[in-house]
């Protein structure tokens, strides 16, 4: 009978234990984890991270550091763009500064105070169009930090605690850095086409304004990789500053990769500062219009499966896709004007429509390759703020029809 007593305690107790027992703080016990990492109808909306190029943040923060009781941020992200800021923090900007972003993929974290300086790429490629949550945990002196439930990195002696900090209040920037791009360790392009959510900032919940919300257009639709222009954007780049047409014989190169089109109005044009239509390619009715200011216009049904390219060269301009060709004739005097733009100082490509044009055309490319090489929106002289530099809709839609 005692013996039975005995076991009957023995369990009562082990029951007990388990009940008051409280996992230790590892990720692998989700500790760490104070959200559920699948967005709810109760969730705020998720925050587009890009205010174009050349533009700060889209967001900034100011914590008190003397009234933090969580050491610890998380967040989910999701973006194909290979290569910018997802956030920054600072208590200042001499000598106390953080930086998580994306190169090439893969995260990086550049760090600068009194008591280290480094630069770290860690982890597989990110940038796949998948919600990926991460969290970071300044742990003494360490910091740690998840990606997809799994420890990424540990990085020891590299800081004060929070409670040692000399300044009391950190800034927490949302896509960009409050800091000279000269004055990072290893300096990238900032503005990343990608979406934040669930976000939680040692304790606090980013709170988004209403005048954002129009920034958000994309954040909550299924995306595909691509270069997005939605009607009225543009991107301009100099002649000079893109690969130049070979010398003997004089030939140059365009293809675009369609993905997807709508509406109609100018695709392409190259020109001066002055004249912007020595030669033009539109969008319309699905077709290609292909024009050189008064000469004959050639057109060309647009099929979305083939490259689109164009070719000068000392007789004549192509346009053709797959097998189907026109080929615009143009006079001996025309022809040398259009060799002469390369050695204009004001020469450009322009992409989309030019600035102040009404347009309602709207595109998705796969990439745009000139002489063979891919060229990067990022490097482009000036673009319009709204277009998607790494993603695009699925299909056209009244949505893509306005800003993010």
């Amino acid at each position: 009978m005692e013996k039975r007593d005995s076991v009957a305690s023995l369990r009562w107790r082990l029951l007990l234990l388990l009940l008051l027992w409280t996992p230790p703080p590892t990720h692998q016990g989700r500790a760490l984890r104070h959200i559920d990492p699948i967005q709810s109808a109760q969730d705020p909306p998720a925050k587009y991270l890009s205010n174009g190029p050349g533009q700060g943040p889209v967001m900034v923060m100011t914590i008190d550091l003397t009234k933090i009781s969580k050491p610890y941020s998380s967040f989910e992200f999701r973006t194909w763009d290979p290569e910018g800021v997802l956030f920054y923090g600072d208590t200042n900007t001499e000598d106390d500064w953080f930086m998580l972003g994306l190169r090439d993929g893969q995260l990086e974290i550049q760090l600068h105070n009194l008591w280290a300086r480094l630069t770290v790429g860690f982890g597989p490629r990110l940038n796949d169009g998948r919600w990926h949550p991460v969290e970071l945990k300044m742990n003494g002196d360490s910091l740690l930090l998840w990606v997809d439930g799994k420890e990424m990195l540990c990085l020891r002696q590299i800081s004060a605690s929070l409670a040692d900090h000399s300044q009391p209040r950190m800034r927490i920037a949302l896509g960009g850095h409050l800091l000279p791009t000269s004055k990072l360790r290893f300096p990238l392009t900032p503005a990343l086409d990608g979406c934040i959510r669930r976000d939680i900032w040692l304790g606090y919940q980013a709170q988004i304004s209403a005048s954002a919300l129009p920034s958000l257009g994309n954040c909550d639709e299924d995306l595909q990789p691509g270069l997005f222009f939605p009607p009225g954007t543009h991107a301009e780049f100099s002649l000079q500053g893109i690969p130049q047409p070979h010398a003997d014989p004089w030939t140059f190169s365009l293809e675009l990769g369609f993905k997807l089109v709508d509406g109609s109005g100018r695709l392409l044009a190259l020109g001066t500062g002055t004249n912007s239509s020595w030669l033009n390619l539109h969008l319309q009715n699905q077709n290609v219009v292909l024009s050189s200011e008064a000469e004959a216009k050639v057109v060309l049904p647009l099929d979305m499966g083939l490259p689109l390219q164009l070719k000068l060269d000392i007789f004549k301009v192509v346009l053709s896709q797959g097998p189907k060709m026109e080929i615009l004739s143009l006079s001996l005097l025309r022809l040398a004007s259009l060799w002469r733009l390369w050695s204009h100082p004001q020469s450009h490509l322009f992409l989309g429509g030019l600035p102040g044009e009404a347009s309602s055309a709207s595109f998705c490319l796969s990439g745009l390759w000139v002489q063979g090489q891919r060229l990067d929106i990022d490097q482009a002289l000036s673009r319009s703020r709204d277009i998607w530099t790494h993603s695009c809709p699925q299909s056209p839609s009244n949505d893509t029809h306005t800003s993010h």
